[in-house]
């Protein structure tokens, strides 16, 4: 799989243009969220700017996007990613594997594994954002907010992301569950007030 040589500015102002419209926020909340001119944001989405690294680091943080996101080139077709590619997170006896290759906005996917025994105090996410847990293969505990609770396999568990939690394998196989973290609807379309383009 080969990635397209292009433009880096037509590559930003595409990108941008494409992330702000997903997200449904306006130029004008988007250039208040980052604090710059709206001008600033028109100007890079017509392709007619080159824009500081300062300035593109406070629209990917509005954005809650990474910065390779704004700048990348597309790609001509299917990506095939080998497992020993994606980035994996060794927590004491437990495996978090990264499912996302691509940065993808307000949103996490990691698939752990947890042998008998094995305990992962799992990372708070920003505020705003849900966890979604599916327990896969046997069973696993989940603390979150001072409660227990014991996922058999096929079960579902909910909760705010942004607050403490671990999972716990009691039992005598192997786990493996999958996490989805993802903002919730409005935080993803931050507040889109004032009366600048789309």
């Amino acid at each position: 799989m080969r990635c397209i040589v292009g433009d880096p500015v037509e590559d930003l102002a595409r990108n941008l243009r494409s992330l702000r419209g997903t997200m449904g926020v306006t130029q004008t909340s988007l250039a208040e969220l980052c604090g710059v001119p709206r001008s600033t944001i028109a100007n890079i989405e017509a392709g007619g700017s080159n824009p500081t690294l300062s300035v593109l680091l406070k629209i990917s943080g509005a954005l809650r996007i990474g910065l390779e996101e704004l700048l990348s080139a597309p790609w001509d077709g299917v990506q095939h990613f080998k497992a020993s590619e994606l980035q994996t997170i060794q927590r004491g006896a437990g495996r978090i594997n990264k499912l996302l290759p691509h940065p993808v906005p307000g949103m996490e996917i990691d698939r752990i594994e947890l042998p008998s025994g094995a305990h992962i105090v799992g990372v708070p996410h920003s505020q705003g954002t849900h966890e979604y847990l599916c327990c896969e293969r046997g069973a696993l505990i989940v603390w979150t907010a001072g409660q227990r609770v014991e996922m058999a396999q096929g079960d579902v568990v909910a909760f705010p992301g942004d607050q403490k939690h671990s999972y716990l394998n009691e039992g005598h196989a192997t786990a493996v569950a999958f996490s989805v973290v993802t903002l919730t609807p409005a935080e993803l379309r931050v507040s889109s007030g004032g009366s600048g383009s789309s």
